[in-house]
């Protein structure tokens, strides 16, 4: 059960799901009903142990030559002997198509019961996945499609729970994600495994830009998501006022700033592997933050 969890990038995937969860109770304002609670979270389970799979099942070439030439230790949220568990061999590929077929049906199930206009997101989601894959050896835009993967599942929550929400406010959380995506998480994986990607011929911005210009982007990135993060709150029938918005901005000024500016400084890989882990803490942080809200009112 091990290989298959790191197969999903299980404490990841857990990190991820509070995202969703962030951006439901922001736009609801309350807790949904128990059966929806427990639904929604089912379903982004779900979700994320499947697609998560599926990069490794779409990728499994590109992971076989990685771990050919060695594999790079990992950042502290995936940090395991058993990276790339199908390209080691460590689980067969039926057993890894097995289970990324339940999990993803289990998803689908899950989408349809709760709004069926959701599944086209997850479709999209799965589509865009397997995009970014293939994308690897051929440019470093791929990380505007990760930015789109990421957003996928705080979107679907989104509709889960507010039937039609206004485009505008979507459009903006969309930005606001995209870019905790890039900054956070997609140019600092990159930069923690540029030797392996080098190996491989793979053109990521840290290989492509270098990178100093990659600490450029990760810190412009993490400035505009701060920014961004103040205008949250109006997307919230909940009136937490400036306390409220506050504690946002300071979530992300804490977590992401500085080992972002610490990064930039320095350009040590080590760096970049302490941006994945505190930018993986911030939906969670996010979470605990309109959660106590929601439960002072």
């Amino acid at each position: 059960m091990r290989r298959f969890l790191a197969l999903s990038r299980s404490v990841h995937g857990v990190l991820d799901i509070a995202m969703p969860g962030f951006v439901a109770l922001l736009w609801l304002g309350h807790f949904p009903s128990w059966r929806i609670l427990a639904l929604c979270l089912a379903t982004a389970l779900a979700g994320y142990t499947a697609i998560y799979a599926l990069n490794d099942l779409i990728g499994v070439k590109d992971d076989q030559e990685k771990v050919a030439g060695g594999i790079t230790p990992g950042y502290a949220v995936e940090a395991s002997a058993m990276r790339y568990p199908l390209a080691q061999n460590l689980i067969s590929m039926k057993g890894a198509l097995a289970w990324f077929g339940c999990w993803f049906a289990l998803a689908v199930l899950g989408t349809w019961l709760l709004n069926p206009k959701i599944l086209l997101i997850v479709f999209a989601a799965a589509a865009l996945e397997v995009l970014y894959v293939k994308l690897l050896k051929v440019t470093w835009w791929r990380t505007v499609v990760s930015g789109l993967v990421k957003s996928a599942g705080p979107v679907a929550a989104v509709f889960a729970v507010i039937p039609a929400p206004p485009w505008s406010g979507l459009l903006g959380m969309l930005v606001w994600l995209m870019l905790w995506e890039i900054g956070g998480q997609n140019i600092p994986a990159d930069w923690n495994d540029i030797e392996e990607d080098r190996r491989i011929g793979a053109r990521t911005i840290p290989l492509v830009l270098g990178l100093r210009t990659a600490s450029v982007l990760v810190a412009i990135s993490l400035g505009l998501t701060v920014l961004a993060s103040a205008l949250l709150p109006r997307l919230s029938p909940l009136a937490g006022g400036w306390p409220f918005q506050f504690a946002i901005l300071a979530a992300g000024a804490g977590l992401l700033l500085p080992p972002a500016i610490g990064l930039a400084r320095t350009l040590d890989g080590r760096q970049a592997a302490r941006l994945f882990d505190r930018a993986s803490l911030y939906p969670l942080a996010l979470l605990a933050i309109v959660t106590v809200l929601v439960l002072i009112r």
